[in-house]
């Protein structure tokens, strides 16, 4: 399992946080589109929470991208 602390998961949480911005979303809108309180946003965008790969496929549609952008290389 990879730690929250790793360089990949890092660029994960800021490909995400980018993503809501280009998105022109604030997290609030995300969490409202998304179901969640926007405690799960922000905690999913420091890393506090980790997010799984459903979690992921539900943020890129919310954010209007390709799954695959928001993974590291």
């Amino acid at each position: 399992m990879v730690s929250t602390r790793d360089e990949r998961y890092n660029s994960f949480i800021r490909r995400l946080r980018e993503a809501r911005i280009q998105a022109g979303l604030t997290q609030q809108d995300a969490a409202r589109l998304l179901a969640r309180p926007q405690s799960y946003v922000s905690r999913c965008e420091t890393g506090e929470r980790r997010v799984d790969v459903i979690e992921v496929a539900e943020f890129a549609k919310v954010y209007g991208v390709d799954a695959r952008q928001l993974l590291p290389e």
